[in-house]
């Protein structure tokens, strides 16, 4: 195998999230409401297009929530528009459902740096793609999601290979059919969007379906896990007065209080949600609340559940 593979202009030219929209012609006559309507029913669109890989997607949910109960890790990796997506979705699991950073971590092609600029070359090296990979050392334990709207990305398709060499369950998230990163995963999520409204743009429907489905995998396996209560965000950690308010109005909906006794309970708690949420649920001290949510470690319900038994 080589160790650079590029995409050949005629397999580009393939590609569905490629090609022309018909949609869009003269594009560039149009006014500013026409160009937004444009989008907006091309846009319209790509919920279908994920709908269509929810059998998918829930394999992978539940691959994603088994690895992390049991230590492992969930490891994104992709390059331009896809690494930084991968990056958001990341970064955004500690502070919503208070996480180790290390439980769900990013890998993007050309390094941190290629967050606020485009590394673009890297992306055709399958060497730096391995290397990235075997950086993080992946292991049995933990899953691997490859992102690439074509499916043909060297750099995330040589991480994939490497992380399903070493054991790891792999994923790949792609906007087009049959893809050889689709081929390397042991699960291929496909959101076929089409073409895109600036032909080629994939950080537009692309880019899209990839942050909805992130949002479907990491979202759907914390809330197996228990890091969700009901369809509350408990475990949220409240830093700052926006947060201390969302905490408030999260204890009000959770146990039936008004505000001023939530805000009470919050305050006795420390102010944190998921001890307030346990002293209520079961009728118990701070400190038994704290030492259930230890034990179960930060499951809420779980914790709820342990409280009452001791």
């Amino acid at each position: 195998m080589t160790s650079n593979r590029k995409i050949g202009s005629a397999e580009l030219r393939r590609l569905g999230t490629e090609k022309t929209n018909s949609g869009s012609t003269d594009l560039d006559r149009k006014t500013a409401l026409e160009i937004a309507r444009i989008i907006n029913a091309e846009d319209a669109k790509i919920a279908g297009a994920v709908k269509r890989a929810l059998p998918q997607i829930a394999q992978a949910v539940d691959l994603i929530s088994a690895a992390l109960s049991e230590g492992g890790r969930l490891l994104y990796v992709g390059t331009g528009t896809s690494g930084r997506i991968a990056a958001l979705d990341a970064v955004e699991c500690p502070p919503t459902f208070d996480v180790d950073p290390r439980m769900v971590q990013f890998i993007i092609a050309g390094g941190p740096k290629a967050l606020a600029a485009a590394v673009e070359a890297d992306e055709d090296s399958r060497d730096l793609g391995r290397q990235a990979i075997a950086k993080k050392k992946p292991t049995e334990k933990d899953v691997v999601v490859g992102i690439a709207a074509s499916g043909r990305t060297p750099f995330t398709i040589a991480a994939v290979e490497y992380a399903r060499a070493h054991g790891a369950m792999t994923i790949a998230v792609v906007c087009n059919p049959k893809t050889a990163l689709g081929k390397a995963a042991h699960v291929a999520i496909v959101a076929d969007v089409g073409a895109e409204v600036v032909a080629g743009s994939t950080r537009m429907k692309a880019g899209t379906a990839q942050k909805m489905i992130l949002n479907m995998l990491s979202t759907g396996a914390m809330t197996r896990l228990g890091y969700v209560y009901g369809n509350l965000m408990v475990n949220v950690r409240p830093r700052n007065e926006k947060l201390i308010e969302r905490g408030v109005g999260i204890v009000e909906k959770a146990t039936g209080l008004d505000h001023r006794a939530a805000r009470k309970l919050l305050t006795a708690a420390g102010g944190l949600v998921p001890v307030a949420m346990v002293m209520f649920k079961a009728g118990v001290s701070r400190a038994r609340a704290v030492m259930a949510l230890e034990t179960s470690a930060g499951r809420v319900r779980k914790a709820i559940a342990g409280a009452k038994l001791k």
